[in-house]
């Protein structure tokens, strides 16, 4: 009856703060009766409310949150701080630990063992934040066995690896096999990637040996050579949990996986492709809790954020996105989205395939054996009322077509182009068969992107641009604060840089500069007039970031052709 009040405080608290209605609640209320999860992860799992309004709420209450452990794989970092004695004692386990914000998650059987609580912060010290998560105690001792009971670093893994004797048929085996060595080898690579902030991770076998690379902060780097011997079992285990067919290894196949890593669901899309020396297989690294960034926070200019917020204020048209592959048009996309969604509107989408499901938005992934290609797609999400409708990307003449019919019958459409500056969609857009006058008046505007690693405030040093960098940099250079470049210390890992942000070049379309599309101008033309009312190019916002001291010219040039800085016409 305790549990029941609890619950029951939990709703109505939700519902009147208008977080979630009468009759999400009532739903939430129903399948918990079958799911047998806490009301606060029931709500999470329908979509009706958010991860972190959910902390803030039971924060405010009584603390109460759940953890499915049987995805879970834990932190050797967070392992190392409490004895497996002590876990089993206070029947809690430590699952991760995030050594910039000093916090440590744990799972635990009972929110209100202060005594055990009290233990803990005595055993870590003052200065580290324990987050807690509720587990059953069923699944919490068992997960204390498992991870207590083997080495989970890479290193002492494969040690057991090469000192014992490994069944590699027994991977393919979805059963009880959770602590074999390869299982928590994979597990335990997937960790340290993420923990890393790793968007992919590559397995690239050679003809002698392994190699495994990340790419974080958009650079890839190798952190492992292992034997090739290994690759078979690592290759198995990749195929079972992501849904892939272990018997094929001659044609491309595609997977997707969801665990729980550092205390929140991350979702890998996995790809294999045959090569000469096995099969190469790549996992995209999907966590929306760092992917889908409100636009407050995406440290955009003002005058960049006001330009956007006009932008979406039209009611229809297309607003286009460009940039090569990697540079954050997805993650841009899905921040404007966020914005607009709320139940006002119907926002539709059509992606190849989703990355990110989002509660509200109608999601669909584009499917060739079904024959659901963008422009039928299009075409079909037209007879559903929708309000906003984002198309994953222009590729042909039929889903451009669709995409501008779209925008002229009243609805805001948002897609990506593939093209290296804003000014670029129309000629690329020519050329894929839109004519101007169909241009003309139905484009909002055009935002090219690109993303540059962010100095490390701990290690970034000033010093005096040389002559071909004051070249660059133009007279801004002139009595400004002295630019920074890239050292690296502990803290980014000796890399000089910690995080990206986005450069953005935003093209705002009005009647003159529709009518200059209309009558075929040529991009001379075009870019003067946008010039006359602020436009700002790719290499002039980079050049910006320089000097505001949030990157380095070596990697605004990485990205950008610097020589387009203040091209002005005259």
């Amino acid at each position: 009856m305790a549990e029941a009040r609890k619950t029951l405080r939990l709703g109505e608290l939700l519902v009147q703060q208008g977080l979630i209605s009468l009759d999400q609640l009532r739903i939430a209320l129903k399948e918990q009766q079958h799911a047998n999860l806490p009301l606060g992860r029931q709500l999470v799992k329908l979509g009706f409310i958010s991860e972190a309004i959910l902390r803030d709420q039971l924060a405010n209450t009584i603390g109460q949150t759940s953890l499915d452990l049987a995805n879970v794989v834990a932190d050797a970092e967070a392992l190392k701080l409490v004895s497996e004695e002590f876990a089993h004692r206070h029947h809690l386990l430590p699952i991760a630990f995030d050594a910039e914000r000093h916090v440590l998650v744990v799972a635990i059987t009972d929110m209100f063992n202060v005594v055990a609580l009290d233990h803990l912060r005595a055993l870590i010290g003052v200065g580290t934040e324990i987050d807690t998560v509720l587990a059953s105690e069923a699944q919490l001792l068992e997960a204390i066995d498992n991870f207590y009971g083997f080495e989970l670093s890479v290193d002492g893994i494969l040690r057991e690896i090469e000192t014992g004797e490994v069944d590699y048929q027994s991977f393919a085996m979805d059963t009880e096999e959770y602590t074999q060595p390869v299982v928590r080898l994979v597990g335990s690579l997937l960790v340290d990637a993420v923990k890393r902030g790793a968007s992919d991770i590559h397995f690239e076998p050679e003809h002698a040996f392994l190699r495994i690379r990340y790419r974080i902060d958009g650079v890839l780097e190798q952190v492992r050579s292992l034997h090739k011997s290994y690759w078979p079992g690592i290759a198995v285990r990749l195929k079972v949990i992501s849904g892939m067919n272990i018997a094929e290894n001659r044609a491309p196949q595609d997977g997707r996986l969801s665990l729980t890593l550092h205390g929140r669901p991350i979702d890998f899309r996995v790809s294999s492709q045959p090569t000469i020396h096995g099969e190469n297989i790549v996992l995209r690294v999907l966590d929306r809790e760092k992917s889908i960034i409100p636009l407050a926070q995406m440290n955009l200019p003002p005058e960049t954020h006001a330009s956007l917020q006009r932008m979406m204020a039209r009611p229809e048209g297309i607003l286009i996105i460009t940039g090569p592959t990697g540079s954050g048009k997805t993650t841009t996309l899905y921040s404007l989205l966020t914005h607009l969604n709320d139940e006002t509107v119907n926002i539709m989408t059509l992606e190849d395939p989703v990355e990110y499901p989002v509660t509200l938005m109608r999601q669909t992934s584009v499917n060739e054996t079904l024959k659901l290609d963008f422009a039928n797609g299009i075409r079909s999400i037209m007879r559903q009322d929708p309000d906003i409708i984002l198309v994953g990307e222009i590729r042909d003449r039929d889903t451009a077509e669709m995409a501008f019919r779209a925008a002229m019958t009243g609805h805001q459409v948002f897609t990506t182009l593939h093209t290296n500056s804003a000014l670029g969609a129309f000629p690329r857009l020519l050329d894929i068969g839109i004519v101007p006058d169909i241009m003309a008046g139905n484009i909002i505007g055009v935002v090219a992107q690109r993303l540059v690693r962010v100095l490390c405030p701990h290690c970034r040093a000033a010093h005096t641009p040389t002559d071909d960098e004051q070249t660059l940099l133009g007279w801004q250079a002139a009595g400004k604060p002295p630019v920074y470049r890239a050292v690296g210390c502990p803290a980014c890992a000796g890399k000089g840089y910690r995080g990206r942000m986005a450069l953005m070049e935003l093209l705002r379309m009005d009647r003159d500069l529709d009518e200059l599309v209309a009558r075929r101008a040529t991009q001379r033309d075009i870019l003067n007039a946008a010039l006359e009312r602020g436009y700002r190019s790719l290499a002039d916002d980079g050049i910006a970031r320089v000097l505001e001291g949030y990157t380095s010219l070596a990697e605004v040039a990485r990205v950008v052709d610097l020589t387009q800085h203040n091209l002005r016409t005259r």
